[in-house]
């Protein structure tokens, strides 16, 4: 039997391949444009399903005020379940499925125009010639060829960025708690321990998951430690990055460059226009002054092809959970388990 679905924090990107994907299916999709949170939740009374994501708040009280008004699927349109109370969900009876991975693709390739609008200075180059500024004065970059890349994470996302930057010829020295094999046969990437990688790495990108344990992995003591004029790249989750940590070691000159397309504190600024607003985060207007900064608004994933996938893999595991076999869950003892 088709279901009522009631889309929190729903763009306009995101309607098209939905309701696509759902020709032939018969849900009910129903876009709500506010994100998810306590305030809003009574929204999807009377919805047996609720599809989120990334900055929609799933915390306790509005898990609770969900399951008061018959939810009893939370179906996230991403991979990442920071933003869930697990713990909560279990409680209350509800279950969580998201979509594993949809276009590492995206995100790797994302990750390389960060890169290569840093180095490169694309970003300065491109505001200044349309100023009738054709100087070079500044805008001096590095061949990326036999520059070593540490690579933090490398599941399918951290695996994608490292055969895309073993193409252009870097040394690759990776870290994570299951490494890969095929990886290092495919593309002489060399395990190392992190404080080796950040040691050594040129440029260090992010590709792990949100947890207690990553939270603010990047922090003072290991920027310290890093190559000095390091290129750091996060397109992960904000949180791993302690943003004012990040700060001070860019004022310094030990981070030479910085590219971020999250933010610990993006919930209610990215994905919104606040061009006619005065930004009220002091962290992220300080980075936003830094000429060596490119921030982009959790863009990574938005390809078409992505968009397509996460619709396909939503719209199935709600299928999956009509038909009484759920996939794609995320159970809170499983993620005790593995951090």
């Amino acid at each position: 039997m088709p279901e009522r679905v009631a889309f929190f924090d729903a763009r306009s990107f995101e309607r098209e391949p939905f309701d696509r994907e759902n020709s032939g299916r018969g849900h009910d999709l129903v876009y709500f444009e506010p994100r998810l949170t306590v305030k809003t939740a009574k929204l999807a009374a009377g919805f047996r399903v609720v599809c989120c994501f990334v900055n929609d708040r799933l915390d306790a009280p509005t898990l609770q005020t969900l399951c008061a008004g018959g939810t009893k699927l939370v179906a996230l349109r991403c991979a990442g379940y920071n933003q869930v109370d697990l713990a909560a969900a279990t409680a209350l009876g509800l279950l969580v499925v998201r979509v594993p991975e949809y276009s590492p693709h995206a995100i790797a390739e994302h990750t390389l125009a960060l890169v290569l609008s840093l180095d490169r200075k694309l970003h300065r180059a491109y505001a200044r010639v349309r100023e009738m500024n054709f100087s070079l004065d500044g805008l001096v970059g590095f061949d990326l060829h036999g520059k070593t890349v540490g690579i933090i994470g490398t599941g399918r996302i951290g695996q994608a960025a490292a055969r895309i930057f073993a193409g252009f010829g870097c040394h690759l020295l990776a870290f994570d708690k299951a490494p890969s094999a095929e990886l290092e046969a495919e593309v002489g990437a060399k395990y190392v321990e992190l404080s080796e990688l950040f040691r050594a790495a040129h440029i260090v990108t992010l590709h792990v998951p949100l947890t207690p344990e990553t939270h603010h992995l990047i922090d003072d003591t290991a920027l310290a430690t890093m190559r000095r004029g390091v290129m750091i790249i996060n397109t992960s989750r904000g949180a791993i990055i302690d943003s004012r940590a990040l700060i001070r070691a860019l004022k310094s000159g030990q981070v030479g460059s910085a590219g971020l397309d999250v933010y610990e504190e993006e919930e209610g600024i990215f994905f919104e226009n606040l061009s006619d607003r005065v930004l009220q985060d002091d962290v992220l207007a300080r980075l936003l002054t830094f000429p060596n900064v490119l921030i982009t608004s959790h863009q990574a994933f938005l390809t078409h092809e992505a968009l397509t996938r996460i619709a396909q893999v939503t719209l199935e595991n709600i299928a999956a959970f009509e038909a009484g076999a759920p996939v794609n869950v995320v159970r809170a003892e499983e993620v005790l388990r593995k951090h």
